[in-house]
């Protein structure tokens, strides 16, 4: 048996795997900062959307509750909201210098009427 010294390395193969390692990481990469899958959607032909009405609950500066511009003390609130169906919608507007717990009590509110659709207006700020 003929032993030569080992003289020569191809790398081909393993420049090959790492290229294949390379494109699996940069689509992965790109699906976790997204979050999603990229997809062309279909088109369709423009259907008639149905509007609904949010009701608006707003949590004025001086602490006053008003629902859909009236109004309410946080039991008549209650009472009020206990009359609407669980599906309904809400956009609550609250100032910015309410105190907190105002916010939360009528968070809690339709916490406990089991409401579901709720939103918090916010303005966008400028950097």
């Amino acid at each position: 048996m003929d032993e030569r010294p080992f003289e020569s390395l191809n790398v081909i193969p393993f420049v090959d795997i790492m290229l294949v390692l390379l494109t699996m990481v940069l689509t992965t990469a790109n699906f976790i900062a997204t979050g999603r899958i990229p997809v062309s959607l279909p088109q369709a032909s423009r259907s008639q959307v149905e509007k609904h009405q949010d009701k608006t609950i707003e949590l004025a500066a001086n602490g006053n509750v008003y629902f859909d511009g009236e109004r309410a003390s946080k039991d008549e609130l209650e009472r009020r909201l206990a009359t609407l169906p669980p599906d309904t919608s809400f956009l609550i507007r609250a100032d910015r210098t309410i105190a907190f717990q105002s916010f939360i009590d009528v968070a809690d509110v339709l916490k406990q009427l089991n409401f579901t659709k709720v939103a918090v207006q916010t303005r966008s700020g400028s950097k």
